[in-house]
């Protein structure tokens, strides 16, 4: 099994660390990736409510650093360490600036770069970075498939309600060919349908440990059946899950049982996240210790 950890900050200031000295120690410490989150703003009295807990916004989320920057500062002291959004807000960048961000970040990280993609659920942040939010989801995957002529073509052109370019060069392309895998961070009902279609892979959140087998089932037997409807091979996907295998609340013990049945189910890689705890407040080495044990 895969294991990274996702880079969440407090703060963005002394007290959090230089991220490619994090990611030096993920590397050393034998974790495969680290991620990162985004949000590029943040309202000051918002009105959406938080998907979990009690539905109210942990400050820190004001916080989110721009992540191809983290991710650039991550690649550039490390060799093997994958780096991967997780996951970036695509209505809420331009694509073709994405798209040359991102093949730029995976040429000289020499391939290592995973587009993990959502569509956002901060309205009020995401209509001020020219998100359709009703549509989001239709937005993402036409920004998506514009940004995939990008990478592949030395001459692109595109038609589309959201996007329209026609005979563009853009370089340097990805040295992942015919771009990053794309993976589908998503809890709504047409996640699956989506991934099948449209994705190289599925990164959905699961906050709860114990729930975490019978998800990951669910999910599978669900994204199998998509892809037999449409004649896709489901082997061809890449399967990962963020869950809190290190924060607080997590039995060192249940998580260690866990892996291999979440690896026999069908899992490739675990992404260590907390919907609540910032991975960057206090001293975060002890949760990569609590990582490190559950590495074979």
């Amino acid at each position: 099994m895969k294991i990274g950890i996702a880079m969440i900050y407090d703060r963005v200031d002394d007290s959090a660390p230089d991220p490619g000295v994090f990611a030096r120690e993920c590397e050393q410490g034998g974790l495969e990736s680290v991620w990162v989150g985004d949000h590029m703003l943040f309202p000051a009295e918002p009105v959406s409510r938080f998907p979990i807990g009690d539905g109210r916004i942990p400050e820190h989320y004001a916080h989110f650093p721009e992540p191809f920057v983290v991710l650039a500062m991550a690649a550039a002291t490390t060799t093997k360490l994958r780096i991967g959004t997780s996951v970036l807000l695509v209505p809420e960048h331009n694509p073709i600036a994405t798209a040359k961000r991102i093949a730029t970040l995976d040429r000289l990280s020499h391939g290592r770069f995973s587009f993990g993609v959502g569509a956002g659920w901060l309205r009020e942040a995401a209509e001020v970075l020219g998100s359709d939010f009703p549509h989001r989801w239709t937005q993402t995957a036409e920004y998506v498939a514009a940004m995939r002529q990008l990478w592949a073509n030395d001459v692109a052109s595109f038609e589309g309600k959201y996007v329209k370019f026609s005979k563009l060069k853009c370089y340097p392309k990805p040295l992942q060919q015919p771009g990053p895998p794309v993976l589908i961070g998503s809890l709504d009902k047409h996640a699956l349908k989506w991934v099948a279609r449209w994705g190289d892979g599925y990164i959905p959140v699961c906050f709860t440990v114990f729930s975490a087998l019978a998800f990951t089932q669910k999910m599978i037997a669900g994204l199998k059946q998509e892809c037999a409807a449409i004649g896709r091979d489901y082997n061809q996907l890449e399967i990962s899950l963020m869950i809190p295998l290190s924060d607080d609340n997590t039995d060192s013990a249940q998580a260690r049982e866990l892996i291999p049945r979440l690896e026999e189910a069908g899992v490739h890689r675990l992404v260590d996240v907390s919907g609540v705890a910032p991975t960057f407040r206090g001293n975060y080495r002890p949760r990569l210790e609590r990582l490190g044990k559950l590495i074979k």
